[in-house]
């Protein structure tokens, strides 16, 4: 088994099929096929199933490649650190909950390196996407948040695919509204003043997606909910509709524009408050490269932490 021959395999379950993948690594098809068939007679494994749609991954292939991920990443760690100047693109991705500080925060990390040295990917995902994203090391990075309700599935989630949770800052709930809303200009808000406007949060898809949801105090009954799947859509719903999130209360002007305020919930007895713990995830044991040092440097500063 050659370093190669890892390479090959899972650029060909990034690609989903072995031509697309021959595209992507210069290579002939059958050339590559005549790879992996060596790989797989060695290892005693069928890694893809082949059809006419493409190249899917058995159970072992999934096994066998979330190990191979770990292994060629140390491999581009070691190149990055000791070799450095080779020809080849060198690789950094980062997948977040929909945060404009992370987005910020990446932006200012490629103003610092050579897109023609680097191949950067950021991906706004749900939150689920994020946890795999990082298992299965198609991003070396992700942010997410941890609160009193969703931290003991999510640790233990985090826990079972070896990932470790890296606490960056805490913050209260804050009401995500545009400034044309009715309640815009209280000091604070209460739930029950809420309650004739539309809650907005992102979709997460799948059982027990509460635990998933990327706005704070989730386990509140809403009695009007929307859901949405990216921040342009949501920003608009806000407008349109004078909806609102819950949120860190960490605003991005640059990104989102001047148009959107925070204005503190306010909590009772009914409906308590808890706090976002805001960090990111990284695989347990494996080295932060270069480039996700120099991108969690830039999310303290923007954060002040």
């Amino acid at each position: 088994m050659t370093l190669q021959q890892i390479h090959y395999a899972i650029t060909i379950s990034e690609q989903g099929s072995f031509n697309k993948a021959s595209e992507v690594l210069y290579i002939s098809q059958p050339a590559l096929t005549e790879a992996v068939r060596e790989l797989e007679k060695e290892l005693g494994i069928s890694i893809f199933h082949r059809s006419g749609r493409g190249a899917t991954l058995t159970i072992d292939g999934a096994e066998f490649i979330s190990h191979a991920r770990e292994l060629y990443h140390q491999y581009e760690t070691i190149v990055d650190k000791y070799v450095g100047q080779g020809k080849v693109k060198k690789k950094f991705a980062v997948s977040t909950q929909h945060y404009s500080f992370a987005v910020k925060s990446f932006v200012e990390l490629v103003k610092q390196l050579s897109t023609d040295e680097y191949e950067f990917a950021i991906r706004e995902v749900r939150t689920q996407k994020v946890i795999d994203d990082v298992t299965d090391l198609k991003s070396e990075i992700g942010i997410m948040y941890l609160s009193d309700f969703n931290s003991p599935l999510l640790t233990k989630l985090l826990r079972t695919n070896n990932l470790v949770f890296n606490e960056l800052i805490t913050c209260d709930a804050y009401v995500y509204l545009w400034k044309g809303h009715p309640l815009a200009g209280k000091k604070s808000i209460k739930f029950e003043e809420l309650i004739e406007y539309p809650s907005l949060s992102f979709e997460q898809g799948g059982s027990g997606s509460m635990y998933f949801d990327e706005e704070i105090l989730s386990n509140n009954q809403y009695p009007r909910t929307i859901k949405a799947t990216d921040r342009a859509t949501m920003l608009n719903l806000m407008v349109g509709l004078n909806g609102y999130t819950l949120c860190s209360g960490i605003i991005c002007e640059e990104l989102n524009g001047g148009d959107y305020i925070a204005v503190p919930f306010e909590a009772d007895s009914a409906h308590p408050g808890s706090k976002m713990r805001i960090g990111y995830i990284t695989k347990k044991n494996i080295r932060l490269s270069r480039v996700g040092e120099l991108y969690i440097e830039e999310l303290k500063k923007y954060l002040g932490v």
